[in-house]
């Protein structure tokens, strides 16, 4: 059975994984007949969000780590213990967690620096040839990781993010939310997501041809 890994940032869109996305992704492999393995850096979020009010939630601190044992039901190994040799596929959901806590895009846009763990895990995979999948705002990590190999990505048609990806040498393609886009250089998977939703079925055609393409590219 293939392993594919899927490396989270959180629990929640605002300060961590997209819920949804990461569900989504775990069913997506799961009826592709893949073992998704759960993985996320033992460091701490880069602040709590009231995902009720929106608010910045003062002076409460979370773990990275602990936080994505709530989607992955506690099963999430810390990625510095993690055996990427192992893998066959490498996956990011989005959520701002991936632009927070996987690297500072939200607060420091192309000047951002990706969690070094996360970078050795992307690098490690794509340098073996090994299939990649980057959702919703996740390719902005791929774009800062793998810029320089000018790899083709996908956030949807958002002008300033697609900017941004370009900026850092990767290649943006236009895509609608239910496609994906597939790299000609390295095999390099994404598709928009709640970057573009409009629903949670619409995210759900893209995720699953995301990860269709993965198997594809096995």
């Amino acid at each position: 059975m293939k392993k594919i890994g899927v490396i989270l940032s959180g629990c929640g869109f605002l300060d961590g994984a997209e819920i949804q996305e990461t569900v989504l992704t775990l069913l997506a492999i799961d009826r592709a007949g893949a073992e998704a393995v759960c993985l996320a850096p033992d460091i701490a979020q880069h602040h709590v969000v009231n995902h009720l009010t929106g608010e910045t939630a003062a002076g409460e601190t979370r773990n990275v780590l602990a936080e994505s044992a709530r989607i992955a039901r506690g099963s999430v190994t810390a990625l510095a213990e993690a055996n990427i040799e192992s893998l066959d596929a490498l996956v990011l959901p989005g959520g701002y967690g991936a632009a927070k806590n996987l690297c500072d895009f939200a607060f420091k846009g192309t000047a951002c620096e990706v969690d070094q763990e996360v970078a050795d895990a992307i690098q490690a995979c794509y340098e073996r040839g090994k299939p990649l999948g980057f959702i919703c705002i996740s390719p902005i990590i791929a774009a800062k990781v793998l810029g320089s190999e000018s790899v083709e990505l996908t956030i949807g048609n958002d002008r300033d993010t697609a900017a941004a990806i370009e900026a850092l040498g990767a290649k943006h393609v236009d895509c609608e939310v239910w496609n994906t886009v597939v790299s000609s250089r390295g095999n390099i998977v994404s598709t928009p997501a709640y970057m573009l939703g409009p629903s949670i079925g619409e995210v759900a055609k893209g995720i699953d041809k995301l990860i269709g393409d993965i198997m594809d590219l096995l």
